[in-house]
């Protein structure tokens, strides 16, 4: 059984090395192309302000690695700022790039996802009326964590750091694409994302998912899948352990 990761490229290499090192026959297949940000000055103007903001969310490890490639020459994370993590992989690479383990608030590690919410009962108790929040995102997302933080009397502003596209299938991804459709016993689809779901329909339309299965990392993603006709779908946590154990699971 062949596992196909489809998250952008960069943590698709990532998670096809570790999940390698398990011994499961891993492969990468983005279904989302990761872009520049449309308005690099935004970006700017955003990392000139941070100091007024009480905490800076970012919702990806590529929100965090491309609002920080647009860095102007100089900035630095600024003291007292919060930087809010939905997860380990976006945790991760705040700390690659230099934010202080301190200033980092993420999900407890035993939650039960890694999502906005889990956030959230981080940062509940702090005083938020009067506080100023930036969320660090795509071109456009979920409004949860925003209209929450608005609730509790925070100002709430956005930034796209980069901009989310379907994949370009080169002649390599074609085949491999291919293979799992003609084949779908023999491949497990790795989601950690809705939209790579519809991306995947575009690029099959009319075709039949009901012999494919695919493992979830989401509520929401597994409920996408299911919507979309995939004939089994299984929820995991999104740790490297629970999706292992999910996967060996399924293929024994």
């Amino acid at each position: 059984m062949r596992v196909i990761v489809t998250r952008p490229a960069a943590q698709a290499a990532a998670w096809v090395r570790s999940l390698r090192t398990h011994g499961i026959e891993a492969v990468a297949l983005p279904l989302i192309d990761i872009g520049p940000p449309a308005d690099v000055g935004a970006v700017h103007a955003a990392w000139h302000s941070l100091a007024q903001h009480r905490i800076a969310v970012f919702v990806s490890p590529n929100a965090a690695e491309s609002f920080f490639r647009h860095r102007p020459q100089g900035a630095a994370w600024p003291p007292g700022v919060l930087a809010g993590s939905v997860g380990p992989g976006t945790t991760r690479a705040l700390r690659s790039l230099q934010v202080p383990a301190a200033a980092i608030v993420e999900p407890a590690a035993d939650a039960a996802q890694f999502d906005s919410e889990a956030l959230w009962q981080r940062l509940r108790d702090e005083p938020w009326r009067g506080a100023s929040a930036l969320i660090v995102r795509g071109d456009g997302g979920r409004e949860w964590l925003a209209d929450t933080l608005r609730a509790h009397g925070a100002h709430v502003s956005f930034v796209s750091a980069y901009r989310r596209a379907a994949p370009t299938f080169e002649a390599d991804a074609r085949r491999l694409l291919d293979a799992a459709l003609d084949q779908p016993a023999q491949h497990l689809w790795f989601f950690s994302s809705s939209e790579a779901i519809d991306h995947l329909l575009r690029a099959c339309p009319g075709r039949e998912w009901g012999t494919a299965r695919a493992v979830a990392t989401h509520p929401r993603i597994a409920s996408r899948a299911r919507e979309s006709g995939f004939g089994q779908v299984h929820e995991t946590r999104p740790t490297l352990d629970a999706v292992v154990a999910c996967i060996q699971s399924i293929a024994s």
